[in-house]
């Protein structure tokens, strides 16, 4: 094999294809020139400080910053100039961070509640697409749930890496995923459940839709064929707020895919998990990635004030 070939499997592809749209962004939309000066770079942040959000920012540096790298020139996103400038903007044009709305245990109750009865009414009228949507949506809802995974991990889902124990649970193996630096590939386990559980649905899922091999969650025709590839990360928004709105979650528009993770997370903290169990078990690498998924309980906080009073 080619050495461009390794080099091309050392990065992700969306980060592969983030990046080449910041160049883009740089050199076409903005007019720069690449290589690029220090003053060039902070005159770029500033055209775009008051448009772009900060991680955008952020990221557009980072891509700067791997071009010139790769090419062998000094990083100008490093001078003290744009760091400078970058700091500027932050203080300016200050951003509250938008997080999805978690899925509340409740929540995903009303939702597995209505998918069962879906599942049910198709089976009694004969609706073999119906079927099919609504076990792949059961499936993927309650893996992503107790699992903890992000969009691209359930995209990326094949079924010759599920193994299913029998009166255990499942185990997954995805060869790469976000929090894998190193690229070894990861392995995740998830339990059998007494109620809501991920594993008797995924089996379900695999036996109504024959698969045994290639990408666990599919598209769907509307005749019910199933797609050769999979769903794509970013199909799943959508996915998910239309299935929210029909079981009849409020705001249903302010979940995303984060959910169903920020979902595990506040719920296995308030049922009193490690911090580091949690983190193992989710897949995060530093305290900080963890603490961004998780919210401080507002029930019970004025008990705990008075009991300190």
């Amino acid at each position: 094999m080619s050495v461009d070939l390794y080099l091309e499997a050392a990065d992700r592809k969306n980060t592969r294809l983030s990046y080449a749209s910041a160049l883009r962004h740089f050199e076409v939309e903005w007019g720069g020139f690449l290589p690029a000066t220090s003053e060039a770079v902070a005159r770029y942040l500033a055209a775009y400080g008051g448009e772009l959000a900060n991680s955008t920012l952020r990221q557009r540096l980072a891509a700067l910053a791997r071009w010139h790298q790769d090419q062998g020139f000094q990083d100008p996103t490093k001078s003290p100039l744009v760091r400078q400038v970058l700091k500027g903007i932050r203080a300016v044009h200050t951003q509250r961070q938008r997080q999805a709305k978690p899925l509340a245990l409740s929540g995903l109750e009303t939702v597995d509640e209505w998918l069962a009865e879906q599942i049910c009414a198709a089976e009694a009228q004969g609706q073999p697409a119906a079927l099919l949507r609504h076990r792949r949506d059961r499936a993927l809802i309650l893996l992503g749930f107790w699992r903890g995974f992000r969009s691209d991990e359930l995209a990326r889902l094949e079924v010759q890496n599920v193994d299913l124990i029998p009166g255990q649970g499942l185990r997954c193996y995805l060869p790469r995923s976000k929090g894998d630096r190193e690229m070894t590939g990861r392995s995740f386990r998830c339990p059998s459940l007494s109620r809501l559980c991920p594993v008797s649905a995924y089996a379900a899922w695999i036996e109504t839709a024959g698969l045994t091999h290639g990408p666990v969650f599919r598209r769907i025709g509307p005749t019910g064929q199933l797609a050769e590839d999979s769903l794509h990360p970013g199909s799943l928004i959508p996915l998910l707020r239309k299935l929210f709105a029909a079981a009849g979650l409020a705001d249903a528009d302010r979940y995303s895919s984060h959910s169903l993770r920020r979902g595990f997370a506040g719920w296995a903290h308030s049922t009193g998990w490690d911090l580091k169990e949690l983190m193992e078990y989710v897949g995060w690498r530093d305290l900080k990635s963890a603490m961004r998924y998780m919210d401080v309980a507002e029930q019970g906080l004025a008990e705990r004030f008075e009991r300190g009073l």
